[in-house]
């Protein structure tokens, strides 16, 4: 598996995450047909199969679990000044809450499995300003995973999503 990181800034629209950056698991599952049973063996359900939104959204009350299907797409992370990211099958995409995420191209087949920790619901903000300053305040409310969407007790999540303690 190839572990690639993004970390975005809140560009005044689109929040992001202030402390845990995104994470792309490329490649992590040679038969994607497991990823749904995976994600809720570790704790993260309330799971759907479908697309990505063509519009900057995110959610600020819960981290999400992309996995792509079947196909490939083209993914803007982190509000419209963020980058673009290719996904294609057997990739798995950890959003932490207020990430921005939209589809910009798939192929016709493109199909993701998503699931949030402790099936937890989710709200759909889009980064207009009368969602500020509420969203901010639930984005850092959310607290770390138990699990690892795919690794479970061990995996990236666990190194990568740390908050500098301040005294």
């Amino acid at each position: 598996m190839d572990l690639k990181t993004y970390m975005f800034v809140d560009d005044g629209s689109i929040p992001n995450h202030p402390d845990y950056p995104v994470l792309l698991y490329r490649g992590v599952f040679a038969d994607p047909s497991g990823m749904q049973e995976t994600f809720n063996h570790n704790e993260w359900t309330n799971s759907w199969v479908n697309g990505v939104f063509d519009y900057h959204h995110y959610h600020s009350n819960t981290h999400e679990v992309l996995g792509v299907l079947h196909g490939e797409a083209t993914l803007q992370l982190g509000g419209t000044n963020g980058d673009l990211v290719r996904v294609s099958s057997g990739d798995v995409l950890v959003l932490p809450a207020g990430t921005g995420h939209r589809r910009i191209e798939a192929s016709s087949d493109f199909q993701v499995v998503g699931a949030y920790p402790d099936g937890r619901d989710y709200d759909m903000l889009t980064g207009n300003m009368e969602e500020r300053p509420d969203n901010l305040k639930r984005i850092e409310q959310v607290e770390k995973p138990t699990f690892d969407p795919v690794f479970g007790t061990t995996g990236p999540l666990h190194e990568a999503w740390t908050k500098e303690e301040t005294l």
